[in-house]
């Protein structure tokens, strides 16, 4: 095995029996079309949200099932997993090619799949608590600010507008502009006794969410 690859396995804390499911796991289609690390991203995936799901469960007894769904699409998405990979590096001891850098996909995705390439070749060199060990060191700081509540700015300002005015929030579509596969939407808000607010994201819901912060954000709530 390689110096490289040796001092990922310092870094995951884990020190694979068989080498090839590590050395698959950083591969890149980019590198080999055929042998890769996508299986192992297929199976990561799954392997992640078993884990952190019970892990929610056993935390948040209590919650509702709304709010742990919010809760563990925060921590097993692609961002939360780019950020984990940037962390310690992961493109460093990937194997990419040329093409890896005309794919629409970006460098974060890439890395967060490399990322739960490696959870799913520990699941299959080990097993579940060895994954358990690896996602807890790695996932743990995000656990830990999971336990404040996650409650999204519509969601948000709807409560204030219910409970102040019996009224919901008003929406309004303002308009798309931009090329056909990067789209920004522009939508308005409005409660009573406020001004419009506008917001901006590349879906009609993220806008509305944009223009909800910014509201709530006038109001001195967040």
């Amino acid at each position: 095995m390689t110096e490289s690859l040796k001092n990922l396995e310092k870094i995951l804390h884990y020190n694979f029996k068989n080498q090839n499911l590590l050395k698959k796991s950083l591969i890149h289609k980019s590198f080999d079309n055929d042998l890769n690390n996508e299986k192992l991203e297929f199976l990561g995936d799954r392997v992640l949200g078993l884990i952190i799901s019970k892990k929610l469960l056993e935390l948040f007894p209590e919650e509702k099932e709304g709010i742990i769904d919010k809760k563990f699409a925060n921590l097993v998405n692609k961002k939360t997993c780019s950020e984990i990979g940037k962390k310690i590096n992961l493109k460093k001891f990937m194997f990419l090619g040329p093409s890896h850098n005309k794919l629409i996909r970006s460098e974060d995705k890439i890395m967060g799949d490399c990322l739960e390439a490696i959870i799913g070749g520990i699941f299959l060199d080990s097993n579940l608590k060895s994954v358990e060990t690896f996602i807890f060191r790695f996932w743990n700081k995000y656990l830990k600010n999971s336990k404040t509540p996650l409650i999204d700015s519509k969601t948000l300002l709807q409560e204030h507008s219910l409970k102040i005015f019996k009224q919901l929030p008003q929406y309004y579509f303002y308009k798309k502009t931009g090329p056909h596969h990067s789209p920004i939407f522009k939508a308005d808000v409005q409660i009573p006794n406020s001004k419009k607010f506008m917001g901006i994201g590349s879906s009609k819901k993220k806008a509305q969410q944009d223009a909800a912060k910014k509201l709530l954000r006038s109001l001195k709530i967040i």
